[in-house]
């Protein structure tokens, strides 16, 4: 069955796509957010005019043929571009046979234990406990991620003695029953990061995220080799031979792929397969609530090697206000700290009409 039509439902931060098979069968998916609309344009110059025509259930084909037929564009544009069009066919297909993705992949619908990921720098320790405090009462949530040092921050703090406050603080907070995570996206050197380490692990941190500049492979592997904790990395990588670099050398204990960043579902299970046979876990980046967290929640349904949870955002309005109201139901109830991968065909929602009304349209056919 022939990909008839791609269409696009634009803002700045949220692109959908809906895809069209030549018997009306559709399917929506979902670029990556940020510059969503210079995205959109990529999608159409340079993914469309290949995906077209070609098989909507063969989609491992059809994003290498993107991929070889662009292959002066290596970089992260088109493989965002190309994970609208491959999440789409994979909703279009759970649609036609009536299973959940997570299905589709050899999984099973149920419940995730997720963790409340902070994405604030500019909150105080205090507040940031505070935070999660209530959010743990009101949810249930028993694991927690807050950012330490600066991002990309070159071994500078947000603010002087930030880091080595807010560790200490959010123990005690939340108590040694609680799970910790922190993300410090890229800031350090390794002779830092490694020091950082040490406190990290003197506190019971269980996640050390990007602590080095995270194309910096030599200074990552310094510091996962140096500590006990676990060292991970790889939300923004969207080559698949660096992720064969990255699982070959070790460079982290636990890999993070971003659906949406690395090209699609089909391209996280090739990297998902990779790490199953070298004994690694993944724990996917999904730092928004827009579909990429429903993508992530049915993706670790499915694979065997899953890490222990997955990444919710926890920001309220005045951070991420584009993530919400995108939906006619809510995905993403949390109840005891679970979120719910349901049954229905595909992701199992559908995209808000309100929304799409006010989205920036553009269409691709086969003529």
């Amino acid at each position: 069955m022939k990909l008839k039509k791609i269409e696009t439902f634009t803002n700045e931060f949220v692109c959908f796509v809906r895809a069209t098979a030549e018997d009306g069968a559709q399917g929506w998916g979902q670029v990556a957010p940020y510059n969503a609309d210079i995205t959109a344009q990529v999608l159409h110059r340079q993914v469309a005019p290949f995906a077209l025509g070609m098989d909507c259930f063969d989609i491992d084909e059809m994003m290498d043929t993107v991929r070889d037929r662009e292959h002066k564009f290596p970089g992260a544009y088109l493989r965002r571009a190309m994970g609208g069009v491959d999440t789409a066919l994979w909703d279009m297909r759970g649609r036609i046979e009536g299973k959940p993705v997570c299905e589709l992949i050899g999984g099973t619908p149920g419940m995730l234990r997720a963790y409340a990921s902070s994405m604030k720098r500019d909150i105080t320790p205090a507040d940031e406990a505070a935070r999660f405090q209530r959010l743990r009462d009101q949810h249930g949530f028993d694991a927690f991620k807050f950012r330490i040092g600066a991002e990309v921050g070159r071994d500078q703090d947000e603010w002087p003695g930030r880091t080595e406050e807010i560790v200490p603080t959010i123990r005690k907070a939340l108590g040694d029953d609680v799970a910790l995570l922190v993300d410090a996206n890229s800031c350090y050197s390794p002779a830092k990061a490694i020091a950082v380490g040490h406190m990290l692990q003197d506190h019971g941190i269980s996640h050390y995220e990007e602590p080095c500049p995270y194309w910096e492979f030599d200074q990552t592997k310094q510091v996962t080799d140096a500590l006990d904790i676990d060292v991970t990395g790889g939300e923004q990588d969207c080559m698949m031979a660096n992720w064969k670099g990255m699982i070959d050398g070790r460079i982290v204990d636990v890999l993070q792929p971003d659906v949406c960043y690395i090209g699609g579902i089909a391209r996280t299970l090739r990297v998902a397969r990779m790490a199953e046979t070298a004994g690694m876990p993944v724990t996917p980046h999904s730092a928004n609530l827009s579909l990429v967290t429903l993508f992530t929640m049915h993706l670790l349904r499915a694979i065997p090697n899953g890490g222990k949870y997955l990444e919710f955002s926890i920001e309220e309005d005045d951070y991420y206000p584009w993530q919400y109201d995108l939906f006619t139901t809510d995905p993403y109830a949390v109840d005891g700290g679970r979120v719910t991968v349901t049954d229905a065909p595909g992701w199992g929602v559908d995209i808000s009409h309100a929304w799409l009304e006010k989205s920036h349209y553009q269409v691709s056919e086969l003529d």
